[in-house]
């Protein structure tokens, strides 16, 4: 688990490039926010999140719970996940606009083309939503 990246993973990054490329501007990991979010965009009041299917417990076909030492994963992913509940309330409490993307929005079969999503974070940035949340298309197989 050590090689396990935590932060400029490749969805994260992906985002990152589009959102720049329209215009957006934000900052990276503020450590003053709950959870350090993965994108702050302070102009718009809002953040972005960027989740990993499997070390969120996120129920699409890129989570599959592991068959050895099982307890152990059960507690870890559920923790994360209480975690994250946690962390999007204080981020909503103080008055945040909340976005997540899951992996599966970005990656495997059911993923959806990125100018889809960059027009949806774009969007939502611009709009007053307070939240927003992408995962992949399951009515959509990509070849």
């Amino acid at each position: 688990m050590a090689g396990i990246r935590g932060r400029n993973t490749k969805p994260e990054r992906v985002i990152r490039s589009v959102l720049h490329r329209r215009g957006f501007r934000f900052r990276l990991h503020r450590s003053d926010l709950p959870g350090k979010p993965d994108l702050v965009f302070p102009k718009h009041r809002a953040v972005i999140l960027i989740h990993g299917c499997f070390w969120h417990g996120h129920g699409c076909h890129l989570f599959r719970w592991p068959k050895t030492r099982e307890d152990f994963w059960r507690e870890k992913i559920s923790s994360n996940m209480e975690r994250d509940r946690r962390q999007f309330s204080a981020l909503r409490d103080a008055g945040w606009r909340v976005a997540t993307i899951w992996e599966c929005a970005l990656k495997g079969r059911h993923r959806l083309p990125i100018e889809t999503v960059a027009e949806a974070c774009a969007g939502w940035l611009m709009s007053d939503e307070n939240e927003l949340g992408l995962r992949g298309d399951e009515t959509r197989t990509v070849a």
